[in-house]
């Protein structure tokens, strides 16, 4: 049985007899455990992007690399899709299941393999969650730079599909700079290993290519990652401004002033103030916005950056500089942040967060669209930022229950996402395009690109059969969705003049 990519990108589904199929994964082996009963499921018909939702045909939580792989054999041999799920703590619909596919969820393997604190590695399962990495690493004085908002959930496997960051990665980068090498299963149930243990491996960078696939080309059943040493000296800064646009050009002072901090945040009053409603963090409730800094590496350095920037923020128009005068202030400061996105789900009964990334040049310009647009659509937007890296988290609030609001809310994203194309910058930074910007990706690439990522994609799925309706857009889709809004490659920005 064979189907285009056409028709399964945009809802198309195997005829499948589901008892049978089912009957034959459970025979797989004794301890796969296969869930199929309707209230079994309820629970993994979304991830992080709760405002999309399919019950899986049914779910399957493998324990070994064979199971994964009888998986996908008997998925390929019956032409049935596969969608890979981790934590489910993904942002844009990457993990969203289908109808009439399997939910092959990852999270029993949980194990860290190995430390090698000689190395400075650690070989891992991708079930394993982001901060067990770190607090296996402690004991050697080393650590997993890459820190998600969410890695007290989120699993390295999943950080490897959607290649995340965090706060820290302005200075220490995304996954991809910080894993060696990665075993995948296949659709075919191949094993195959992508890198190496060494700084560089032969051929073709293919570990790199996987890095932020988004499950489109292989099932993750292992990581090496980097560890780091901790820094000798980390100390922490806060700024409050009263005017969110000059909190915005503070932040290319900072790096243009040759000073890389391990962490360079920024956040607006909407989400300060449900920050600080929330946890307590001492932020300044009265502020336009506040920079949060953080400084690490050698103590004599650290000092002398310390004072550098606290100069320069006040000359900047900072109306206050906090620095933490100890380890459980500086992390307090840090909760604000990381809590961001909870804290504003208790403002509001439901909240779109995106992600896309521009120019830090163009971070006072997007700052000013956004606002505007949110008058325009009539909604509120909390913004959280890497701003270190231009990397932008608007978080917008609406409330399902109210007819109509959801269109208004994905029409407010969809233009952020827009304008952060237009300004010279990215549809996303470290959540993914999934089914979320799955549009955009035709605002962000020419057809000839997109026809080259499904080359790709054909390379290691032929059958079209991992994470299907994800990522890569049809062209017909880019047709009508072009029809509106870009021509010849070009996006008609008029409105940037605004700004």
């Amino acid at each position: 049985m064979s189907f285009t990519y056409d028709e399964r990108i945009d809802g198309a589904l195997p005829a499948v007899d589901r008892e049978a199929f089912i009957a034959q994964l459970t025979s797989l082996s004794p301890t796969m455990e296969v869930l199929h009963e309707r209230e079994d499921l309820r629970p993994y018909e979304c991830d992080g992007l709760s405002a999309y939702r399919t019950v899986p045909l049914c779910v399957v939580l493998p324990q070994t690399v064979d199971e994964v792989a009888a998986v996908l054999r008997l998925a390929a041999s019956r032409g049935v899709p596969v969608v890979a799920r981790g934590a489910g703590t993904g942002l844009s619909g990457g993990a969203l299941p289908l109808e009439k596919g399997i939910l092959l969820v990852m999270a029993k393997f949980n194990r860290i393999l190995e430390i090698d604190a000689d190395a400075g590695t650690a070989r891992v399962q991708p079930g394993v969650r982001n901060l067990a990495i770190s607090l296996a690493a402690a004991p050697h004085g080393l650590y997993y730079a890459p820190d998600p908002s969410s890695q007290i959930a989120c699993s390295i496997g999943g950080n490897v599909a959607e290649n995340a960051g965090g706060v820290h990665c302005l200075k220490y980068g995304l996954t991809v700079h910080n894993i060696l090498r990665v075993e995948i299963v296949t659709i075919d149930g191949e094993r195959l290993t992508l890198g190496a243990e060494s700084l560089d491996s032969p051929g073709f960078d293919l570990l790199a290519l996987f890095t932020g696939s988004e499950g489109l080309l292989g099932v993750v059943v292992e990581v090496t990652v980097k560890l780091l040493p901790k820094p000798q000296s980390t100390k922490m800064l806060m700024a409050s401004f009263d005017d969110v646009e000059a909190a915005g050009n503070a932040v290319g002072q900072i790096i243009g002033a040759g000073i890389i901090p391990g962490g360079l945040e920024m956040m607006d009053s909407l989400a300060i103030r449900a920050a600080e409603d929330f946890i307590h963090a001492g932020y300044p409730v009265d502020a336009a916005a506040i920079l949060l800094c953080e400084l690490d590496g050698a103590a004599g350095d650290v000092d002398e950056d310390m004072e550098s920037v606290s100069t320069l923020l006040s000359h900047a128009g900072a109306t206050r500089i906090l620095i933490a005068r100890d380890e459980t202030e500086r992390l307090r400061l840090w909760a604000g942040r990381k809590n961001a996105f909870p804290a504003v789900g208790r403002i509001s009964p439901d909240y779109y967060c995106i992600d896309g990334t521009i120019p830090r040049r163009e971070l006072p310009r997007v700052l000013n669209g956004i606002t505007a647009f949110s008058a325009e659509h009539g909604l509120r937007v909390a913004n959280v930022f890497h701003a270190g890296d231009g990397n932008l988290h608007p978080l917008i609030l609406f409330d399902a229950n109210r007819p109509g609001e959801l269109e208004r809310t994905e029409a407010l994203a969809a233009r952020i996402l827009e304008l952060c194309v237009a300004v010279g910058g990215s549809i996303t930074g470290e959540h993914g395009v999934g089914r979320e910007k799955i549009n955009q990706m035709c605002v962000q690439f020419s057809n000839d690109e997109i026809e080259f990522f499904h080359a790709v994609k054909a390379a290691f799925d032929p059958a079209r059969l991992l994470n299907p309706g994800k990522n890569i857009p049809t062209l017909h889709r880019c047709a009508e969705f072009g029809g509106m809004h870009v021509h010849h490659g070009k996006l008609p920005f008029p409105e940037l003049e605004r700004f």
